[in-house]
């Protein structure tokens, strides 16, 4: 027995080396074979000992490198020459009351659209100094709706494979705290306004990540469930009690994260010494129409720069909503002087815009300024970045990433053209007051969108608003 046991080892052995033998061979003669075509246009040996070869450093890039070592790029980057360009003076500038803070969240959308709203009530209400918007209130909605809007298009769409790239872009994009304009109007339209204090922020509101990422999660699983109901031949009204019932829960969870929306809440009104003019009950839609009372979907106008499409023509974005019974994002592509004359217009006229742009974008954030100067890139790396606009946006280099409220314009009076702007953000105390100040240039560059009031918008402009828009997918490039 222990021979034939002894035997049966060897036989394994011989066996196991051989074919590990035979396997090493093979993987040798395949790694040649790739090697070989990666010849046809990968880095060869050849290339490599070039590329090698070609870099000699001088003196400045050895000191460069040693910089590089130890410090921040945009640290080293910074233009000392372009430091006293800025001041905070400006021909117009519409009133505020103070910076809001949006933490460490992606709600800046939100945080822009009532702060613009907020303008608009105390200037129509001369009385009303200090009111203050409750940001958790519409946010709760947003995200409650944004659920149901997903899971409705899930049933939408049930027939179709699960890799259709709608079907896909659906599971892909299932909730997020972001948002644009038709947030503001679909959501403040629908449940109204409330004071700061009828629904404080809480620390989940202030800090949406993780919530927001483990209701993404749950929708994702519901979704599933919602097709496998469907394709099995469940009927519709069981479908919509399902669906409901994810909605409830759905709910509940937004409630111990964010709190209960109030239905009605008491207001007291007080002129600007303090004294008591009225106190009532309020519902969050009474008071919106009470104190701002703005139709959003009729009086604005989103405008965008998008050199990569023609101008002066409508657009849709598909599916880019916050309600699934509200409106697609509209808007008109325009070139930057025409958006700029309407900007000016309403500023001149004490009016906030909702604007957004590519904040990232040569920011400095120690003086609170926005400037294509503010940084040499060229200098300290000794190359050049030429794309424009338009090529930005093509290759994913540029694009809208953050909202922000648009309150004033310097006007050069020798050639009557602006030369800065200044923007209220919402991330609270910092340079300028937590305001940026934006050079003319930089706006050009990288201003994406802006809602204006109709009544600074030209009549022939006004006129592309009735024309059908081209429709644009959701997964388009550019949003």
């Amino acid at each position: 027995m222990k021979i034939l046991y002894l035997s049966a080892i060897n036989q394994y052995t011989y066996f196991t080396m051989n074919t590990f033998s035979k396997y090493l061979i093979g993987s040798v003669a395949l790694v040649s074979t790739n090697l070989a075509m990666q010849a046809q246009g990968g880095i060869d040996g050849d290339m490599l000992s070039r590329l090698q070869d070609a870099y000699k450093p001088t003196a400045a890039e050895r000191a460069i490198h040693n910089a590089l070592n130890t410090a921040d790029i945009n640290t080293l980057a910074a233009s000392a020459d372009n430091r006293a360009n800025f001041d905070n003076k400006f021909t117009y500038r519409v009133p505020s009351i103070g910076i809001t803070d949006q933490k460490r969240s992606g709600r800046c959308w939100l945080f822009t659209g009532l702060n613009v709203l907020r303008s608009q009530a105390i200037r129509n209400n001369d009385d009303i100094n200090s009111l203050k918007l409750s940001q958790a209130y519409n946010f709760f909605f947003d995200q409650l709706e944004k659920s149901n809007l997903f899971l409705q298009s899930i049933i939408d769409t049930a027939g179709d494979d699960i890799n259709d790239r709608r079907v896909q872009w659906l599971f892909h994009n299932a909730l997020g705290d972001g948002g644009q304009y038709t947030g503001v109007s679909d959501i403040i339209s629908k449940y109204g306004v409330v004071p700061d204090y009828a629904m404080p922020e809480t620390y989940q509101t202030n800090n949406t990540s993780t919530f927001s990422r483990l209701l993404g999660l749950k929708l994702k699983e519901w979704g599933l469930e919602l097709r496998d109901m469907i394709n099995s031949g469940a009927k519709s009204k069981a479908v919509e009690k399902r669906k409901e019932q994810m909605l409830t829960e759905t709910y509940r969870m937004l409630a111990l994260n964010y709190g209960t929306p109030p239905t009605s809440f008491t207001y007291t009104k007080r002129d600007n010494s303090g004294a008591i003019e009225s106190t009532r009950q309020y519902t969050p839609v009474e008071f919106y129409n009470e104190f701002i009372g703005n139709n959003l979907h009729d009086d604005y106008v989103m405008i965008m720069n998008d050199p990569t499409r023609p101008y002066h023509k409508m657009y849709e974005i598909d599916l880019y909503r916050h309600t699934y019974d509200g409106q697609n994002w509209t808007y008109i592509n325009l070139p930057m002087d025409e958006i700029k004359a309407m900007a000016i217009n309403s500023i001149k006229d004490s009016t906030m815009m909702y604007m957004s742009c590519d904040v990232g974008k040569f920011r400095n954030a120690d003086n609170g300024t926005l400037d294509v100067d503010n940084y040499d890139y060229d200098s300290l790396l000794g190359t050049t970045f030429g794309m424009d606009k338009r090529q930005r946006i093509l290759t994913g280099a540029s694009g809208s990433s953050h909202a922000m409220t648009l309150v004033a314009v310097d006007i050069d009076p020798a050639t009557g053209k602006p030369t800065k702007w200044l923007v209220e953000n919402s991330w609270g105390d910092g340079p300028n007051n937590g305001h940026l100040v934006i050079t003319d240039r930089w706006l050009d560059e990288y201003l994406f969108r802006l809602v204006v009031n109709k009544k600074y918008i030209p009549a022939e402009t006004l006129e592309i608003t009735k024309h059908k828009p081209t429709l644009l997918p959701p997964w388009d490039p550019m949003y």
